[in-house]
C-alpha cells in the first residue's frame, strides 16, 4: 500500500515532473541495479508517467507487470559472492522510495515559490516505526533547505534524513 500524499495535486505533479527532467538531463536519475536492462532503459519514461498521472502503487504495479525487475541479484556472505532472490517487495520499495523522493522535491520546489514550509508526517501507518522516523514526524523544514538537500543527494542518505530509508512511511506536506 502506497503513501498518502496530502499535497499531491496538479501543481505538485508539474513540479515533480520538472525535478525528474532535471535529473534525466543531468544524468543523475537513479537507476536501480535491480532493474533489468529493459527496465533501466525505460525507467525514466515509466517514472514520468507515474509522476504525471499515477501513484507509487501504480508505479510498482508497472514494474511487476512489465517484468522490469531482475529475479536474482549478487549478494556476499563471508566475503564470497552468491546469487540470491530479489526481495518480493523490491518493486514497491523502489516505486515508493523514488515517487516519494520526487514528491518531496516537488513540494519543496513549490514551497520555495510559494514561501511555504514542509511538515513531515507519516503517510502510511506503521505498527513498529523506527525511532529515527518517529523523531522526524511533525518537524517543519524550510523548503529551500530540503530541496537543496534532496537535489544534492539523489541516492545517498541526505543530511536532513529525508526520506529516512526504505519503507519508512514518512513524507511531507506544504504548510
Amino acid at each position: 500500500m502506497g503513501l498518502n500524499y496530502r499535497s499531491l495535486d496538479v501543481i505538485t505533479r508539474e513540479a515533480m515532473a520538472e525535478e525528474v527532467e532535471r535529473d534525466v538531463t543531468s544524468g543523475t536519475l537513479y537507476i536501480s541495479p535491480r532493474l533489468t536492462d529493459e527496465g533501466a532503459r525505460l525507467w525514466p519514461d515509466v517514472l514520468r508517467s507515474a509522476v504525471s498521472k499515477g501513484t507509487d502503487d501504480i508505479l510498482a504495479q508497472e514494474l511487476v507487470t512489465r517484468g522490469f525487475l531482475k529475479t536474482h541479484e549478487l549478494g556476499h556472505r563471508n566475503g564470497k559472492p552468491y546469487s540470491k532472490a530479489v526481495p518480493v517487495n523490491a518493486a514497491s520499495t523502489l516505486a515508493e522510495g523514488e515517487f516519494n523522493r520526487f514528491y518531496l522535491r516537488g513540494i519543496a520546489s513549490r514551497g520555495v515559490v510559494e514561501s511555504r514550509g514542509i511538515e513531515i508526517y507519516r503517510g502510511r501507518s506503521s505498527s513498529n516505526p523506527r525511532s529515527a522516523s518517529v523523531a522526524l514526524e511533525g518537524q517543519r523544514l524550510a523548503a529551500d533547505v530540503l530541496l537543496d538537500d534532496l537535489r544534492a543527494n539523489t541516492r545517498t542518505d541526505t543530511a536532513l534524513g529525508l526520506p529516512p530509508g526504505p519503507n519508512s512511511g514518512l513524507t511531507g506536506e506544504l504548510v
